[in-house]
């Protein structure tokens, strides 16, 4: 991977702004973008890949600015994410996961875990990962005098072998309460298995971890005190939140389909031979795709750049989440997701509509696009994110927040 070396990044001045972070994950994206296609293909553990994140500093675009972070709102941090995936679609998610890690603790843990771990993160620039399934219920957590013991096993692991640190999940044992904790990524007990084999987001490194008796203390118990966890309905924005994160690499893979299919378009595609123009870009129906698909995204980013900030006001006073400003926002969510998953499935497939045959071409990697939205994009049904917002409008009725909604 031709990656711009740490002294390259050191030697320019640090981003200041919301602008000059997403001015600098376009840096990072074209970089990304030089060989893309060919890392899609070799499937390989991206650690060149992460290390960028790192060395251009925009694993700590949520961290404090006295411990080296970047200070920046949620907002910019979905920014930077649609940015880095218009280049690489797992990139941009193994980002944007790591950014929800990163705030973990601030949603669920006490003020005194949560300034702990973003003030090591942030100088650290550590890398975080999540060993949390909700469809999996076998992980266990048991106490050992002042331990908790992590046993079982979990089906995707998003970042497992690029992280330095894991959020681990699991079920107190003879209880309904879950426990998250922050565990170094080479804890003895943690293995991550290379068992992730799909068609598409093929470098997020999500396959299966087994937990084998991963020990950590009672005080790294994310939220509890003195064993006895102290809930907020802040608690429940994660869902809202990381479905976000999803919307905006959607449209970020979906604006780098477009983007790639235009220049493939202007430099490659050939003309109709029947269709009486010497170039592809001068017919009226390529034209049009081109001009109805841009016009699509940009509305969906628009309504994604909104909702953003509307969860942001939830964010700046946390302990004024109530049910009601929770739901609302979730339904917002809602709606933009599914937007989000039909728009970027319709660009991905229909770009070939404007390039070509020929453009299928596996050394030309078009395919990846649709491939990474198709792929993430059945994380949860869409049709139930339609259902929240369809029982919203005609009923008032909230989602229960769940590990879905």
């Amino acid at each position: 991977m031709s990656t711009a070396t740490n002294t390259d990044w050191q030697t320019r001045p640090t981003p200041e702004t919301a602008q000059d972070w997403i001015a600098r994950a376009a840096e990072v994206a074209a970089v990304l973008a030089t060989d893309a296609a060919e890392r899609d293909r070799a499937g390989a553990t991206p650690y060149a890949e992460v290390q960028l994140l790192k060395d251009s500093g925009l694993v700590t675009l949520l961290g404090p600015t006295e411990h080296g972070g970047a200070g920046q709102d949620w907002p910019t941090a979905y920014r930077v994410v649609r940015e880095v995936a218009k280049a690489d679609g797992s990139i941009g998610q193994l980002l944007g996961y790591h950014y929800l890690w990163f705030w973990a603790a601030r949603l669920v843990g006490t003020r005194e875990q949560w300034e702990h771990v973003e003030a090591e993160a942030s100088r650290g620039r550590w890398f975080f990962g999540g060993a949390v399934n909700p469809r999996d219920k076998d992980v266990v957590v048991t106490e050992d005098g002042d331990d908790l013991v992590y046993t079982g096993r979990k089906s995707f692991s998003t970042g497992s072998k690029v992280s330095d640190v894991t959020v681990l999940e699991g079920v107190l044992e003879g209880t309904d309460s879950h426990v998250f904790a922050i565990v170094p990524s080479d804890s003895e007990g943690l293995t991550f298995h290379d068992d992730w084999d799909n068609i598409g987001q093929r470098l997020t490194e999500s396959g299966g971890a087994t937990l084998d008796r991963v020990r950590t203390p009672w005080t790294n118990a994310a939220g509890y005190v003195d064993k006895v966890f102290q809930p907020r309905i802040y608690n429940t924005l994660n869902v809202p939140t990381i479905q976000l994160v999803f919307v905006n690499f959607y449209l970020g893979i979906a604006g780098g389909a477009l983007e790639t299919a235009a220049i493939y378009t202007r430099e490659k595609s050939r003309s109709w031979l029947h269709g009486g123009f010497d170039r592809a870009v001068d017919e009226p129906y390529v034209i049009d795709v081109y001009g109805d698909l841009i016009a699509k995204l940009w509305a969906a980013e628009a309504l994604a750049d909104a909702v953003a900030a509307e969860g942001q006001l939830l964010h700046d006073d946390p302990d004024a989440v109530t049910e009601k400003t929770r739901g609302d926002f979730e339904v917002r969510v809602a709606a933009v997701k599914a937007r989000a998953t039909d728009i970027a499935l319709e660009i991905s497939n229909r770009i070939f509509e404007v390039t070509g045959a020929r453009s299928t071409a596996t050394s030309e990697g078009l395919d990846r696009f649709w491939r990474n939205v198709r792929t993430h994009t059945l994380h949860d049904p869409v049709a139930y994110k339609r259902r929240e917002v369809g029982r919203w409008v005609l009923e008032g009725e909230l989602p229960e927040p769940t590990w879905y909604s």
